[in-house]
């Protein structure tokens, strides 16, 4: 069984920080894609950031600067630091990865920003 699990989620005041954490386990080849999407309620599943098995990181426009994507391959487990958060950002947060042609989702984690 595959698993991807997020944590670290919750609720922070706006220009507050956040690290949300994604766990992988299970049959999947170490070496893969990873990242970050969130869903705001009536919009549409959105992509965050992404990550290469070596460390190649790519971040929508509108998180530019305030996130950052990083990863620890030995463990299976990739991080956003969300800085500088805003009302805007409040969303769930989902972890996906890609492994052997396969796309995997965490369960989804619930980040609000109050203001």
């Amino acid at each position: 069984q595959v698993q991807v699990v997020e944590s670290g989620g919750g609720l922070v005041q706006a220009g507050g920080s956040l690290r949300l954490s994604c766990a992988a386990s299970g049959r999947i080849f170490s070496l893969n894609y990873m990242a970050w999407y969130r869903q705001a309620p009536g919009k549409q599943r959105e992509l965050v950031a992404g990550i290469t098995s070596g460390s190649i990181t790519n971040y929508a426009d509108s998180v530019k600067g305030r996130f950052t994507m990083s990863r620890d391959n030995a463990k299976n487990t990739v991080y956003l630091q969300m800085n500088s958060l805003k009302p805007e950002d409040t969303a769930v947060y989902y972890c996906n990865l890609v492994s052997l042609g396969r796309g995997y989702w965490g369960q989804g984690i619930q980040v609000t920003v109050s203001s």
